[in-house]
């Protein structure tokens, strides 16, 4: 006697041996001896041959139209055999039979199992439901083929093209659209990207990179709600101090100004006014949730966006020729030996009496200028010869703080590598479209107007993150245990050193329009302001705070992808730049295996020919084709320029190593110790 029954979802046939109440042993006509439970057993036969019996089974199983069957089947539990009289006749064969299992068994959306054999119909609206569903999944399949198929030849589905940007960087891998990309990708044995390269999927370059920027940091798009700024409704003291800002001509978040009180008299007060607007926007609040969203304004050339709505921004700003509410610092110093003896907070209101433009001014407030008072430029400076004392006090000041700090720093800093201004011709601070013709100049760092914002607000963020712990209120800090390869400037809530500045603590405080931290710091320091020595109790976050963990958490994540899109998109900028200006060669210098840095381009690449060169060595680079999507260059050398540098001319040791951005992956490098975090040029990219 034969036996079919199932086995895991399969059926089988073959010869019984011998059996029992709870099951058979049953020999298959490979040889395979098997155990069947009884309860698995379906047809018990005599003949044909069971692999006769299961071909004929299958054949009549293709040929039963399951919508007949379905219209024979009673409402109540049924069996196939019961199925099979009924659809074929009342003395079905035992082919009809199996088949008829078969056929039951493989169409789940007309009929539901209900046991070994047994089956119950599924319901009208079931079935019309999976029917739909069928079909939709056949002609998703042929849509799919069909696109495989135009991609394969060079052409670019428009819908694939509309998921270009989703289906590269966040697929959902059940798309059609995804999936035909990726057969396409296997029949034609290129990489997704590549594929979509060459059949023209991605036309603008620049577009390319800002929307993946957005899809991945602003999923929800860029645009804020409307919202109204809260005003400030403290009754603040008018300060005495007439002060000015110094920022680029792109600055519309004008977070910081300096004032100088006291020249001539020995005793000199140096006031830093940051824009107060902790003073009105509170933790919790609908403004403060956009500002936790987005963390710190996002730049670019040519455009930005801000961590909060301009309108919002211009209540608070530092605006020329208004009275603005601020946290003051106010530092006084000896005239002559420039040492501090106290410092003192204050929340007030100060006359902004100028909002100065560094990169209009740069040629104008020099060395010879601020230490020869009888220098004179040819150009009209009477605007500006109202200042020339203060910002001749300034600077000087500015060295000394830089030269204390080196001291404790261990090393001096280099500001040998210039900073590059981006300028996008006829952009008014719109979204660039990518096809601008762009402007690279040079601003050296360290020069005069740069060193006394950078080194003025390195003092108001040490000072006041010593202050916050003397008093026992949290903040967050930005420390480095120490000055060496590898050691991490890291975030945290400890007011611990900073080697990389050469200061005890360091709490970004100075930039509270831009910077979500800064905005955070900032309630904690007003705090200490009204309270003293009881702010711990009254500030908004209280020690050990678990809220203070996480926005350090989303910030670090959100500064590095902000910083990694800015150095991607400049990048892309450089290399239009070599494209629109036809250079072919570039004077460089190797300062890492076969890495080069361009002498006056924001530029590093791999070359070609350095094998055996020395790290500083000057070589002329002829350059090779470039890519803006993938941001890839590469150069031969093509001469030596220079003769074997000695060891002090080779690159500064603090020099960071630069990575050759990519839209893959882009490498950030956070470090504080080479450029002070309120520079104007690495923050706003000015225009020359």
């Amino acid at each position: 006697m034969y036996l079919l029954f199932e086995e895991t979802g399969k059926f089988l046939a073959g010869r019984m041996l011998s059996e029992t109440d709870a099951s058979a042993q049953v020999e298959l006509d490979s040889g395979k001896r098997v155990k069947v439970k009884a309860a698995n057993i379906l047809i018990r036969f005599e003949k044909p041959e069971p692999a006769q019996l299961i071909s004929d089974a299958q054949a009549v199983a293709s040929g039963i139209e399951l919508d007949l069957a379905w219209e024979f089947a009673p409402e109540a539990e049924f069996g196939f055999a019961d199925l099979a009289r009924d659809y074929f006749s009342e003395h079905a064969t035992l082919a009809e039979q199996a088949g008829m299992l078969f056929a039951l068994y493989d169409a789940p959306h007309y009929f539901r199992r209900a046991g070994k054999g047994r089956f119950r119909k599924a319901s009208a609206d079931i079935l019309a439901q999976a029917l739909a569903a069928i079909e939709k999944k056949k002609q998703i399949a042929l849509q799919i083929g069909a696109w495989v198929i135009d991609l394969s030849a060079g052409v670019c589905p428009q819908p694939i093209r509309d998921q270009l940007y989703k289906i590269l960087f966040k697929p959902d891998k059940n798309a059609p659209e995804y999936k035909a990309v990726v057969e396409a990708s296997r029949a034609t044995h290129l990489g997704p990207l590549d594929l979509l390269i060459k059949v023209g999927a991605i036309d603008s370059p620049y577009q390319f990179h800002w929307k993946r920027f957005l899809l991945e940091n602003f999923p929800k798009g860029t645009s804020f709600p409307k919202l109204q700024a809260p005003q400030i409704t403290d009754d603040l003291p008018l300060s005495a101090a007439r002060a000015f800002s110094i920022d680029d001509s792109a600055t519309t978040e004008i977070d910081d100004a300096l004032s100088v009180q006291g020249l001539g008299t020995g005793t000199v007060t140096l006031g830093i006014h940051i824009a107060a607007p902790g003073l009105a926007i509170t933790p919790g609040s609908a403004v403060d949730a956009l500002g936790r969203a987005r963390l710190s304004t996002v730049y670019m050339p040519g455009y930005k966006l801000t961590m909060l709505p301009d309108e919002v921004v211009q209540s608070y700003t530092l605006m020329e020729g208004k009275d603005c509410p601020a946290v003051s610092l106010y530092v006084t110093l000896d005239e002559a030996t420039l040492e501090i003896k106290a410092t003192e907070t204050r929340l007030e209101r100060v006359h902004i009496g100028a909002n100065l433009r560094h990169d209009q001014l740069d040629a104008v407030v020099t060395l010879d200028w601020l230490q020869d008072p009888a220098f004179m430029h040819q150009t009209d400076l009477q605007p500006l010869q109202n200042k020339r004392k203060k910002l001749s006090f300034l600077y000087r000041m500015a060295q000394d703080l830089k030269a204390k700090r080196e001291v404790v720093r261990g090393k001096p800093e280099n500001f040998n590598r210039p900073d590059y201004n981006f300028r996008l011709v006829g952009n008014k601070g719109t979204e660039p479209a990518g096809t601008e013709q762009v402007q690279i100049s040079v601003r050296q760092r360290g020069a005069p107007l740069d060193l006394i914002v950078s080194e003025a607000m390195i003092l108001a963020n040490s000072t006041w993150g010593g202050w916050l712990a003397e008093l026992g209120v949290p903040a967050i800090y930005r420390s480095q245990a120490a000055l060496a390869p590898g050691v991490k400037v890291r975030m945290g809530t400890k007011a611990l050193p900073h080697a990389g500045m050469g200061v005890k603590s360091y709490a970004w405080s100075s930039s509270p329009l831009r910077r979500y931290v800064d905005l955070v710091n900032q309630w904690q320091i007003i705090a200490c302001a009204r309270h003293g020595k009881t702010a711990a109790l009254a500030a908004p976050f209280k020690p050990k705070d678990a809220e203070l963990f996480s926005i350090i958490s989303s910030f670090d994540a959100a500064y590095s992808a902000y910083n990694g899109y800015q150095n991607a998109i400049e990048r892309f900028w450089t290399l239009k730049y070599v494209q629109q200006n036809n250079i072919t060669e570039v004077e460089a210098t190797l300062f890492k295996d076969n890495l080069v840095r361009a002498d006056h381009l924001p530029l590093v690449l791999p070359v070609a020919g350095a094998q055996g060169l020395p790290r500083g060595a000057r070589v002329l680079v002829r350059l090779g084709e470039i890519d803006l999507v993938s941001l890839d260059i590469h150069g031969t050398v093509a001469a030596r320029l220079d003769a074997e540098p000695a060891a002090s001319d080779a690159l500064d040791d603090d020099a960071d190593d630069d990575t050759i951005a990519g839209p893959i992956a882009i490498a950030v490098d956070l470090s504080d110790a080479d450029t002070p975090p309120e520079s104007p040029a690495p923050v706003d990219n000015p225009a020359p």
